[in-house]
């Protein structure tokens, strides 16, 4: 199954996507059913970005996250390859290396343009469970997710989403978007965290608070919910939070550190030893941030940062929600609209 075959109820674009980051481009492809549950989704920045990173948790499996450092040499990344497998799934990485490379995207190591080395950080999903053993994404799948990219970005049971969980329900992937004043921040989430995104008391899950406009489609239910067999512990919550400002490494760092703190609001608990939550930040450049680094300005500048990390942070938390409520069951876990088939008032797609 690839990004083309995605189910006509996971695409709940309500609330914005990372991609109204102008230069972002989203990429899924999954296999579902004869064994395979598993995905791979590919954030792309053909023309560079800034990149940064953030892991919390005990459980991280992640790719090329060092030279995100702002000490170290690589300012620009060229894409950030999120997956499904474990540690195989980082393989799916090498697929992307191969697409950008074919077209001259990277990192220039000599005078020709074909001399480049693509700069792809990655990171992993725990998903094994859900799929027959030996059934996870490589190469192929990252080379897809590239082939895949554009501006419309499914949501749901999708992607790095496809053998996603998140505590006892289905997880997926999420995406949403804000603005604020000229620079827009959007995050984009693979929820698949060993804590719980929902009170089962009463249906609502934590981040709710953080809806804009209706956006989650939901009449929460206000009711206990009953989820069969047990949940799992081994997880990790991994996603990309994007703007395009112009930002530095170290400051591209902050916007990573807030997202982690959506996550935080979304579930319960977070960042425990079982997972490996792990954000990026790709800071595009186009928009001018008042006062540059190391000028008299540095209090405006501080100031506006600060307002994209308080973005950051809103966007990661209301992305995650989106995955929840997008997701639909696979191997044989259930996904929210199942425990609570009331809920859900918007439908989208065709």
């Amino acid at each position: 199954m690839g990004a083309g075959d995605a189910d006509p109820g996971a695409d709940r674009l309500t609330g914005g996507k990372i991609t109204d980051v102008p230069g972002v481009l989203v990429g899924h492809h999954q296999r579902l059913g004869d064994g395979w549950a598993s995905g791979t989704t590919v954030v792309l920045v053909p023309d560079g970005a800034t990149g940064a990173v953030d892991q919390r948790g005990g459980a991280p499996g992640t790719r090329e996250t060092n030279l995100l450092e702002p000490e170290n040499l690589v300012q620009q990344v060229n894409a950030v390859c999120l997956s499904g497998g474990s540690a195989y799934g980082l393989a799916a990485a090498d697929g992307v290396l191969r697409w950008l490379s074919e077209r001259n995207l990277g990192f220039p190591v000599g005078a020709q343009p074909y001399e480049v080395v693509p700069i792809v950080p990655a990171a992993v999903l725990f998903d094994l469970p859900r799929s027959a053993w030996g059934n996870r994404p490589d190469a192929d799948f990252g080379y897809a997710a590239c082939e895949a990219a554009g501006e419309a970005v499914a949501m749901g049971t999708v992607g790095a989403g496809a053998g996603a969980v998140v505590g006892s329900l289905k997880g997926g992937i999420g995406t949403a978007s804000e603005v604020v004043g000229d620079v827009t921040v959007g995050a984009i989430a693979a929820v698949n965290a060993a804590g719980q995104a929902v009170d089962f008391a009463t249906g609502r899950a934590y981040a709710a608070d953080h809806e804009v406009d209706g956006e989650f489609g939901v009449r929460w239910p206000d009711r206990p919910g009953e989820v069969p067999g047990q949940r799992t512990d081994l997880n990790t919550t991994i996603g990309v939070v994007a703007c395009d400002a112009a930002l530095t490494k170290a400051e591209a760092r902050r916007l990573t550190v807030a997202a982690q703190d959506g996550l935080a609001r979304a579930v319960r608990p977070a960042h425990s030893m079982f997972d490996g939550d792990t954000v990026f930040a790709l800071a595009t450049g186009a928009q001018q941030l008042p006062g540059e680094p190391g000028s008299f300005a540095v209090a405006a500048r501080a100031g506006a940062l600060d307002a994209l990390c308080a973005a950051a942070a809103r966007v990661f938390a209301r992305a995650m929600v989106h995955g929840l409520l997008s997701a639909t069951s696979a191997a044989g876990i259930p996904a929210y609209r199942d425990v609570w088939p009331e809920a859900p008032t918007i439908r989208t797609g065709p």
